[in-house]
């Protein structure tokens, strides 16, 4: 992958300046994610013709609607437009799970992905409408947990953030980490369940201990001085698309973007080599997350990273990483609650929160050693 383009900070700005006010078309109408694929499409039809006039004469049998993937908040579909002119012009159409505004603040959303698509980043927003969003289509395929581990493409991915933690989004600076956990933690304290089993699930969890760790967390991260930037928040295996034939490497999907700390989105990220199954057998050793600081601290000479500088950012990474787990275990209630898909979320809670607890005295001492040693203990 070497011919990708770095871009420069400067530019980015400048260039998120001139497109910032990008305007895309927008419609109220809404699509039914619980319809079959074939009760769906002439609503997305409809959709696509209101949207964008020159195809609002075009015959319904011009177009393609396909599924493209479902995470486990949205519903992807390729649409394919056979034009007048005989040429294929392909998009997606990206429909927001139901109930997924608890836990998404879209309007955040909207106004990073006109900045991050103008610096290069993810598929270019075109419309916006009462449940979702068009976008341009990319012809990449999505990685899964095992290709993040491959050291090329490692790389590559840490490239790619270095670059878009450079990237400037206007409005509140402010790291949305401990805001956000606490606004889950609050919702998340509060709930009831229907069903007995889950109910009495979720009566097993210890909210004050839960608290007690966000406290003393939030404490010791804060000793870091971890530099803010834009984060991407949610850096798993199906937000990150490869283009083999042409060795491009695409950052994709932006909800939960927003301020963060960098040791944040890291750490989150190596959480996502466990994957969905969360084998945390495969969170990344200290020799391959080592090449990925290299790779994202100095793109262009990763040899020249110091061993100070490594040894800094993994302690910064990892305990950041504690605090990724927190995060999605408090969200995982709160969907488990709302979402109607099919997922156990409240195991999702354990498996998660379980996963902190094992792993919170030996990054606890770490960090706590390496800020005695750097004198800010």
């Amino acid at each position: 992958m070497g011919g990708v383009k770095i871009w420069n900070e400067m530019e980015v700005a400048a260039e998120a300046r001139e497109n910032g006010s990008i305007e895309f078309q927008s419609s109220p109408l809404t699509v039914d994610t619980s319809l079959s694929l074939s009760l769906m499409t002439p609503r997305v039809i409809e959709l696509c013709k209101d949207l964008f006039k020159k195809w609002s004469k075009l015959d319904d049998s011009r177009f393609s609607v396909e599924t493209v993937s479902g995470g486990i908040t949205n519903l992807l579909l390729k649409v394919t437009v056979k034009e007048e002119t005989g040429n294929d012009v392909s998009l997606t159409v990206r429909l927001y799970g139901p109930n997924t505004d608890y836990v998404i603040n879209r309007e955040r959303e909207l106004q990073a992905i006109k900045y991050l698509s103008a610096a290069g980043f993810g598929a270019k927003l075109l419309a916006v409408f009462g449940n979702g969003m068009v976008q341009s289509f990319i012809n990449a395929r999505t990685l899964n947990p095992l290709d993040m581990r491959n050291p090329k493409l490692a790389a590559e991915i840490a490239k790619q953030l270095h670059r878009f933690h450079q990237v400037e989004v206007p409005g509140s600076k402010e790291p949305q980490l401990w805001n956000d956990i606490s606004k889950f933690f609050e919702k998340a304290s509060a709930l009831e369940f229907d069903d007995i089993e889950k109910q009495k699930m979720y009566e097993t969890i210890s909210f004050k201990e839960v608290q007690k760790e966000v406290v003393e967390l939030k404490e010791l991260a804060g000793l870091l001085n971890a530099p803010l930037v834009f984060a991407h928040n949610d850096l798993l295996s199906g937000n990150i698309m490869v283009n083999d034939e042409q060795d491009k490497l695409y950052f994709i999907d932006f909800e939960y973007g927003s301020y963060n700390y960098r040791g944040y989105d890291i750490g989150n990220h190596f959480n996502e080599y466990a994957g969905y199954d969360c084998d945390y057998s495969l969170y990344p050793n200290k020799d391959e997350q080592y090449h990925f600081f290299r790779h994202y601290l100095r793109p262009e000479k990763p040899k020249e990273v110091s061993g100070q500088e490594l040894e800094s950012l993994y302690v910064e990474a990892n305990t950041f990483m504690l605090a990724s787990h927190i995060f999605w275990a408090l969200w995982a209630l709160i969907q488990a609650k709302m979402s109607p898909i099919d997922f156990d979320y409240l195991g999702y809670f354990f498996l998660r929160y379980n996963e902190y607890k094992k792993q919170k005295e030996m990054y606890f001492s770490l960090a706590q050693s390496h800020l005695s040693k750097s004198g800010s203990g």
